[in-house]
């Protein structure tokens, strides 16, 4: 069982920032990957960015060099600073964790935090 809080979403104007935090009920470095999604009203959930329990990132190319992905381990938590923020950028922002053994997988999902960004 894993657990996911975010925090950190809110309102902005074009070109600020925010920093979304998902904070996981056990040690990060035991779930396979744990990702950023964004969900849009009439589109498909997106996956924005993750990082695997070995440390590799990647990103939609729409957020690359804009948003970065990050952990503290020690407080198992995964970071999503997002810069240059604009309109389209708008969604609800999920974390997700995925735990995968050699019978079984799991997927673990957040409650959401909302990102407005007003032009």
């Amino acid at each position: 069982q894993v657990q996911l809080v975010e925090s950190g979403g809110g309102l902005v104007q074009t070109g600020g920032s925010l920093r979304l935090s998902c904070a996981a009920s056990r040690n990060i470095l035991s779930i396979n990957n744990i990702d950023w999604y964004r969900r849009t009203p009439g589109k498909q959930r997106e996956l924005v960015a993750g990082i695997t329990s070995g440390g590799s990132i990647n990103y939609v190319h729409s957020v690359k060099g804009r948003f970065t992905i990050s952990r503290n381990i020690a407080e198992n938590t995964v970071y999503l600073q997002m810069n240059s923020l604009s309109p389209e950028d708008t969604a609800v922002y999920y974390c997700h964790a995925h735990v995968a053994n050699r019978y079984n997988s799991y997927d673990y999902w957040g409650q959401g935090t909302q990102v407005t960004v007003s032009s």
